[in-house]
């Protein structure tokens, strides 16, 4: 159990590091400290006397207790310039394992090890995991952003992390307000490439389905938009449906149910998804609704995840590069933490056709 003086620390850090006390601004007095934690002055002066010595706060004789620059001025520990702080939106899930795999090759190579952040696509987990890797004295960040085509909160926080020297690089998309270089695949393009396979094996009525608080899904819905822009005698026969990552997958798969249960001159003879997850759930959805993939409708996917080649149909996707992209990532941030410049990279992604799609007549009505 914590003794009462490790909680106070605890909790005052905490405060800190979370910005309730911000840089150079005074914290309660020891005696409104003794008040808010009902505790003995002693155990006060015993919590904010280490928080000192590791430069989270500072003393103004007879001026009271202030927020120290704890991010540059702090005590460095033994763990310091040792650690690369690596943030995603998920970690053991789909393709991250292969990403974070491609990541530690190169900084386990270069000495370093790895500090994980996950922040289910939460803007408080983004702001938590940030913060926490700071405190750390991480040497620098690879960063998935969060809801990367929402108002971002945490923008204050990356801020810190401009002032404190840290290098950081974003991977899979990039928040249009920060300076930082990015890895990416061209998604816009390769979405249009999957398009135009389907429009020219006589797809007309083609259904979108793209994740939409997110670069990669708008950058991908616009590429399916191309592809049809370049095909003006069907342009006016797509759909798009848009949703969130904060939706329930129940709901979206209703949506499309609903799309797909029309009169057969209004059905649609292909859906494209935002990515392999949600293709293995809408052929699931269709299997159950009596619908045959692909003879009575073609489902394709973005990012060839492993298990997608072996599900029966395997499903026409796009091939992320997962392991390259976060090696390239890795080799980016060190050679940043090495004082080079180093630009942005955007990966281009390759189209594997498999049985989840076929070519059909362009006078077929389903």
């Amino acid at each position: 159990m914590e003794t009462k003086y490790v909680m106070v620390k605890k909790d005052i850090k905490h405060n800190i590091i979370n910005g309730k006390y911000k840089i150079n601004e005074k914290i309660p007095t020891e005696s409104e400290l003794m008040a808010i934690y009902e505790v003995s002055r002693y155990t006060i002066r015993r919590a904010v006397g280490d928080l000192e010595h590791e430069g989270y706060i500072y003393r103004v004789q007879g001026g009271g207790m202030y927020v120290n620059d704890w991010i540059n001025n702090k005590v460095r520990s033994e763990r310091s310039n040792q650690s690369i702080g690596v943030i995603t939106t998920h970690i053991a899930d789909y393709i991250f394992p292969n990403i974070i795999s491609g990541i530690d090759q190169v900084v386990s190579d270069a000495g370093y090890s790895l500090l994980l952040g996950n922040t289910h696509n939460e803007h408080d987990n983004e702001r938590h995991n940030l913060l926490n890797m700071l405190d750390n004295d991480v040497l620098g960040f690879i960063i998935e952003p969060t809801r990367s085509t929402l108002e971002n909160p945490n923008l204050d926080v990356y801020q810190m992390i401009i002032q404190s020297g840290k290098p950081a690089v974003f991977i899979n998309a990039h928040y249009p307000d920060l300076d930082f270089p990015y890895v990416e695949v061209a998604d816009t393009a390769s979405e249009k490439k999957l398009m135009d396979y389907l429009l020219d094996h006589g797809h007309e009525r083609v259904l979108g389905v793209f994740q939409v608080d997110d670069m990669q899904g708008v950058n991908r819905m616009n590429g399916y938009i191309r592809s049809y822009q370049t095909h003006p005698n069907v342009a006016s026969s797509g759909d798009i449906m848009m949703y969130r990552s904060s939706d329930d997958i129940n709901d979206v798969l209703q949506k499309i149910k609903n799309r797909v249960e029309v009169p057969d001159n209004a059905q649609p003879t292909a859906i494209v998804c935002y990515n392999d997850q949600l293709a293995m759930e809408v052929i699931g959805m269709l299997g159950k609704e009596g619908f045959s993939v692909p003879d009575d409708i073609s489902v394709a996917g973005f990012d060839d995840y492993e298990i997608s080649k072996y599900i029966h149909p395997g499903i026409t996707t796009m091939i992320h590069p997962k392991r390259q992209l976060g090696k390239t990532a890795a080799e980016m941030l060190i050679d940043m933490i090495n004082k080079k410049d180093r630009a942005s990279k955007i990966f281009d992604a390759d189209l594997v056709v498999r049985d989840s799609t076929k070519a059909i007549s362009p006078t077929k009505t389903m």
